[in-house]
């Protein structure tokens, strides 16, 4: 006798995917703002979802910035800033206007890392729905909080970026 039983799919099963958050932000057809995290890193990609497998329109990680001088640590909130600044500003050279974000499975934290990206997306001009009083102050953008930030280190970085996109 046959087992009825049928496996969930691994990424399921591994607690990886949310199928169904992700159903729903494709129904969407926006483009999306994938952003991951790391202890060390943060990696922000714009996708766009086609049947064969999703689009990636642009990408951005920390360990980019050091090209534009970014010379503190990688895996901090201002330079999720600028992960999500950068990303921005690529995608917007490709034409993209709009874009929902897509933080998968990792626990949003207010003023968090997370949304330090989302916060670099809306500076850069893409238009982002997000609401406000979960996006981190001026002052952690700005890595007053910490030592190893030069002061204006941020706006020379992000004039170094529209510089040379």
């Amino acid at each position: 006798m046959k087992s009825r039983y049928i496996m969930p799919l691994k990424r399921r099963r591994l607690k990886k995917t949310d199928y169904r958050k992700r159903l729903a932000l494709v129904k969407s057809g926006m483009p999306r703002a994938v952003i991951r995290k790391s202890i060390k890193n943060m990696l922000v990609d714009i996708a766009e979802y086609e049947t064969k497998g999703d689009r990636i329109i642009a990408h951005a990680s920390t360990v980019e910035l050091k090209k534009f001088g970014w010379e503190s640590p990688t895996g901090n909130t201002p330079s999720a800033y600028l992960a999500g600044y950068l990303v921005g500003l690529k995608a917007k050279k490709k034409g993209v206007k709009k874009v929902i974000v897509d933080l998968g499975r990792q626990k949003v934290v207010k003023g968090g890392k997370l949304m330090a990206s989302v916060q670099g997306l809306v500076d850069s001009g893409i238009k982002v729905p997000v609401d406000k009083k979960f996006l981190p102050h001026k002052d952690r953008l700005a890595g007053k909080h910490l030592k190893t930030i030069k002061e204006n280190a941020i706006e020379q970085v992000k004039k170094a970026m529209e510089e040379s996109l």
